[in-house]
């Protein structure tokens, strides 16, 4: 048993104390385990429902920085998709497997995001993901993703994963509908998915000035896999300000 004060216990929890609002930069410095942690689980007493209010603030992401994130989550995808079959074609049947799996992970992380829940830790990541919605559709075709043999049957599975994903997008109509339909990479003779037209989508409805000037290096979970800064809050906000506070939208140009 421990005794904190509130205001204490959650800057040790998420490394802010988002009791007097948050930042945009604030919601992107947070572990998604940490806001999982903080805002699920039972409360046995809260009298002064200071602590209910909290987590109903900090249950899911302002709709600008949800855009943004989604982003971020399309970019990390449409930056490897072409990888799979590029290393097969190159005889990397080792490399196409490594990049297969490394996409799932993303496809799946996407998927909780579209969902509004915050991705866990990768202990739970596959417990977590099979109590989303879209996971008896998706969960199959990701399986058999992984469990394919050869490139061919690789690309139908993420093919598959990728349609899902697009319509599941269409279906938030928080953008405009993107073609979910996967292409030819730039008239090569593999496909990937819409990914870079749902980015896009998703920037183009950035209100918020800040955000807009942002590469989509989106929230501290997706820059940086280190269980080192994702276990510490406060280096999670640290790393998160030294990325973010003085970029330029030079990604752009």
């Amino acid at each position: 048993v421990e005794i904190a004060e509130l205001s204490a216990w959650l800057t040790e929890r998420l490394g802010v104390d988002p009791s007097e609002g948050l930042s945009s930069i604030d919601w992107l410095s947070m572990p998604h385990q940490r806001l999982a942690e903080v805002t699920r689980g039972p409360v046995f007493h809260d009298d002064s429902g200071v602590l209910t209010r909290v987590r109903a603030y900090l249950a899911w992401y302002p709709d600008q920085v949800w855009l943004y994130v989604l982003a971020s989550q399309g970019r990390r995808i449409a930056q490897e998709e072409p990888f799979v079959g590029r290393t097969a074609e190159a005889g990397d049947e080792l490399g196409s497997r490594v990049v297969v799996a490394r996409l799932v992970r993303d496809l799946m992380r996407l998927c909780f995001l579209m969902e509004r829940h915050y991705p866990t830790y990768a202990k739970w990541l596959g417990t977590a993901f099979s109590k989303l919605p879209l996971s008896d559709a998706l969960g199959p075709v990701l399986e058999g993703a992984l469990a394919a043999a050869t490139y061919d049957e690789r690309e139908a599975a993420l093919v598959a994963a990728y349609q899902l994903l697009g319509e599941r997008h269409n279906a938030l109509g928080i953008t405009a509908r993107v073609d979910p339909e996967p292409r030819r990479f730039y008239g090569r003779p593999y496909l990937v998915s819409a990914a870079d037209d749902f980015v896009a989508a998703c920037l183009s409805h950035l209100d918020d000035p800040w955000l807009a000037a942002l590469a989509p290096t989106g929230s501290v979970d997706q820059f940086t896999d280190s269980t080192d800064v994702l276990t510490r809050p406060r280096a999670a906000v640290a790393v998160t300000k030294a990325l973010l506070s003085d970029q330029e939208q030079t990604w752009r140009r």
